[in-house]
């Protein structure tokens, strides 16, 4: 095998480059994140058999935030992007990814978000997509807004869509979350900051990418999911 390299030497996390299940400025984890320490349990038969997760799962226009309902939701046109990689670089394939978001005005299709902007009729607000064989995933939806939250004075969350990450299995799941450039919200949003290193913290920000978009159509962003090692994503682990 000529062209064989063996695989970069693998580094764990360093302190800051995940966010801590305990974050002051971020009041919730105060009440949920656990005060004992983590205890590993070992896998049994329903971790070991499923439920199983694939292509069966996804329909035809999941994939497509803009077009699961009869009229055009509100709001900036956008298809997200990426792909989701191993420490080293190699693509993972069939991976279930889900997205979740507010609309265009900042609000959540949800009971609990009490949040006074309108509603969309046309637009629920999430997805799910397959990774390809090259560990690649797209989806078409509509630019989130910011939206106030109450955990500190005039705090808002910037612009953001929630990622969900599944193996083959439900106990193999990871979430994080996907923010805009440039966005003036960051300075002042502690679950963002919550990522100590700005290298970290830098990997959870998309990449506007024009060659991407689809003309008089969608703008277009990229991001990238690595899943462990050295320029792994920051995940929610509370």
């Amino acid at each position: 095998m000529p062209d064989w390299k063996p695989p970069a030497p693998y580094r764990s996390y360093a302190p800051d480059e995940q966010p801590p299940l305990t974050s002051p400025e971020y009041g919730s984890t105060r009440l949920r994140s656990p005060r004992q320490p983590l205890v590993a349990l070992p896998q049994g038969l329903t971790e070991l058999t499923g439920p199983v997760l694939g292509t069966d799962r996804v329909g035809p226009l999941d994939h497509d935030l803009t077009r699961q309902h009869d009229g055009e939701p509100q709001g900036e046109r956008i298809e997200v992007f990426g792909r989701v990689l191993d420490g080293d670089g190699r693509p993972v394939r069939d991976t279930l990814v889900e997205v979740w978001q507010t609309n265009a005005a900042g609000r959540y299709l949800h009971a609990g978000d009490r949040h006074p902007a309108p509603l969309d009729p046309n637009f629920t607000g999430a997805g799910r997509a397959m990774t390809d064989g090259e560990g690649r995933y797209r989806f078409v939806t509509i630019k989130p807004g910011a939206y106030p939250w109450r955990n500190h004075h005039n705090a808002w969350r910037p612009a953001h869509i929630h990622f969900s990450l599944f193996g083959h299995a439900f106990t193999q799941r990871l979430v994080t979350q996907m923010y805009f450039p440039n966005d003036p919200l960051f300075v002042q949003d502690p679950i963002f900051n919550s990522v100590r290193d700005p290298a970290a913290r830098q990997r959870l920000v998309a990449a506007f990418d024009l060659d991407a978009t689809t003309p008089e159509w969608s703008l277009a962003y990229r991001f990238d999911i690595v899943l462990r090692g050295r320029e792994a994503t920051p995940m929610e682990d509370a």
